[in-house]
């Protein structure tokens, strides 16, 4: 431990803390706006600086270390100057447009210029660059006039994803953040994970709205719009209505999309389960008979995406199972339009998502069961709780409702999904019974795969047959998966992969966390938490004994991994290049 005096105040810290950690550990905090611990740690934005005796200037907290006997002042009138000076500064080159923005209310420059009374930048008038929005990504804008160069997009980019399609271009004042050359992202083998979205302190980075697309269908007399909710955003809508982090809001959700006006209000629980059916049967027939191993899963579409652009080889390997919310839209333009008599072209399937990269799959070929785009609209949850907002409800009043039948029925295993192993683990829970027919005596907890570890194996033996198991979260773990694959280094039977790290519940549609919070809280399993309480407190806990999904079979799909089930519920992918228009 190092002794240091922090504003007067003795502190102790582990050797070779930086200042900016050593502070936190005194419940002191030192604001930031480029520093992401232990990936984008670059003393950029000059926002952290602080004093230390004896040093001839202000040093940046976030990269300066401690040492025996050390003096630091951290509000000093030279520092308070020092950061409004660079707040000025950041702001001379800055959209201000701060009504319109959608960041309003949760921007960390916003919140600091706040904090420190700089409302304007008259100071330094000048030149300011223009950009023109990159709109040609399906899932995201970038307005660079909006962007303060802090490269948090560029290390989450790199680093999370191990993608890096972005990165500084130019130098000096012209410099700015895109693709090489000056490519459109939508040009590059960007995976659509909205991991850039999530880390931005500002406006430069949203999703593309499909709100208005929503609303109207809604109002259009002609149109039975349906709505389905993945297992994720009932672990993180709360905290758009200040719930702590880790509330589950399922009953509330279902109570605010009703309100909304949609016609059927479904959990793509049930297409979670539905997907283990079809998933696992396919596994053991792999297993069984000597086909392409391992399996790898496919419910995340920025892993798949991944899979395409940088691993195409393997694309055989992935399950041909859509994704839950991909299956169930093509049940309800399917069953649920036979059960009521509607014609599916006359309906509309809205997904909220906590992933952006579901905009994007909604759209691939080979998702249209029925002749007609199995999903039409897929919104975040972020553009959920706008929805929600805009139309007035008040979300913290509302009573807890449930989904509506028949769609509203899931197991443990489903809802699990939303977390890194959790796809694993319920595919685990039927597969297991399949091998033995055994319900009674299998184990329903695999806590081998589970938590926010980047690379999880297992060995599970049943009966005489023996399944080893590995589970990557991040892209940029999976890359590390596959090459010791593809090297022959390891072997597997089946591989679980999250495009995001931790998984759905921090897909990057999901609510936006500070810096702060993002550093020095364990946010991710707090939302994962959330989930395995639903999980534990569920009656059902495997896929397999959801009855709902069992009349689906018997009077609608037949055979699991039969012909109707497969030309539904089953799709294709693509060997894509590493850079072609998309």
């Amino acid at each position: 431990m190092v002794n240091i005096k922090i504003n007067g105040m003795d502190v102790q810290a582990p050797e070779g803390s930086t200042i900016l950690e050593a502070a936190r550990l005194a419940h002191i905090r030192i604001p930031t706006l480029c520093y992401l611990k232990e990936i984008n740690e670059i003393g950029a934005c000059r926002i952290c600086v602080v004093e230390v005796k004896g040093a001839r200037t202000l040093v940046t907290a976030c990269v300066y270390p401690i040492s025996e006997g050390m003096e630091i002042t951290t509000q000093s009138p030279k520092v308070i100057e020092a950061r409004r000076n660079t707040l000025k500064l950041i702001l001379s080159d800055h959209d201000k447009e701060c009504l319109s923005c959608v960041r309003s209310g949760n921007c960390e420059l916003q919140t600091l210029c706040q904090e420190y009374g700089v409302d304007d930048a008259h100071e330094y008038e000048g030149a300011m660059n223009e950009f023109e929005l990159d709109t040609s990504a399906p899932h995201l804008v970038r307005n660079n006039n909006k962007c303060i160069l802090c490269r948090r997009c560029v290390a989450a980019c790199e680093k999370f994803q191990s993608v890096g399609v972005i990165g500084p271009n130019m130098r000096g004042f012209a410099t700015n953040i895109g693709s090489a050359y000056g490519m459109p992202l939508g040009s590059t083998a960007c995976i659509d994970c909205g991991q850039c979205i999530s880390v931005c302190p500002v406006g430069a980075l949203y999703e593309k709205d499909n709100t208005d697309d929503v609303f109207a269908a809604i109002a259009d007399p002609e149109k039975h719009v349906f709505v389905q909710t993945a297992p994720a955003v009932r672990a993180a809508l709360g905290e758009e209505f200040g719930y702590e982090v880790g509330t589950g809001v399922e009953g509330k959700m279902a109570a605010a999309l009703r309100r909304l006006g949609f016609d059927g209000v479904y959990d793509t629980n049930y297409g979670a389960d539905l997907t283990i059916l079809e998933e696992a049967h396919e596994f053991l027939d792999r297993f069984k008979n000597g086909g392409k191993l391992p399996l790898i899963t496919s419910c995340s579409p920025g892993w798949v995406k991944f899979c395409e652009h940088y691993f195409p080889d393997m694309t055989e390997n992935l399950s041909s199972c859509k994704s839950p919310h991909q299956m169930q839209g093509a049940m309800i333009k399917s069953f649920v339009a036979k059960q009521k008599g509607l014609n599916p072209k006359d309906i509309v399937t809205v997904s909220v998502m906590p992933c952006t990269a579901k905009k994007f799959e909604c759209k691939r070929d080979d998702e249209d069961g029925t002749g007609y785009p199995d999903v039409d609209v897929v919104i975040t949850t972020r553009e959920l709780a706008r929805m929600i907002k805009r139309a007035g409800i008040d979300f913290r009043n509302l009573p807890d409702e449930a989904f509506d039948d028949p769609m509203g029925e899931y197991s443990g295993g489903a809802v699990i999904f939303g977390t890194s192993g959790g796809v694993m683990e319920a595919a685990l829970r039927t597969a297991v019974y399949w091998i033995t027919n055994d319900d009674t005596n299998t184990p329903v907890e695999f806590n081998e795969v589970r938590g926010m570890g980047g690379i999880k194996e297992a060995t599970y033996t049943v009966g005489d047959v023996t399944v080893r198991v590995a589970v990557a979260s991040g892209t940029s773990n999976a890359r590390e998966l596959l090459n010791r694959v593809k090297n022959g280094e390891t072997q597997y039977d089946f591989i679980e992969v999250m495009g995001c790290p931790g998984g759905c519940i921090n897909g990057g549609g999901q609510p936006q966390v500070t810096a702060e919070v993002r550093n020095f809280t364990d946010y991710r399993t707090a939302r994962m938490n959330a989930l395995y309480r639903y999980d534990e407190a569920s009656a059902v806990r495997k896929s397999h004994q959801n009855n709902s999904l069992q009349t689906l079979y018997k009077e609608f799909l037949g055979d699991i991994g039969g012909e109707k089930a497969h030309h539904l519920l089953h799709t294709t992918y693509v060997k894509r290049g590493l850079y072609e228009e998309v």
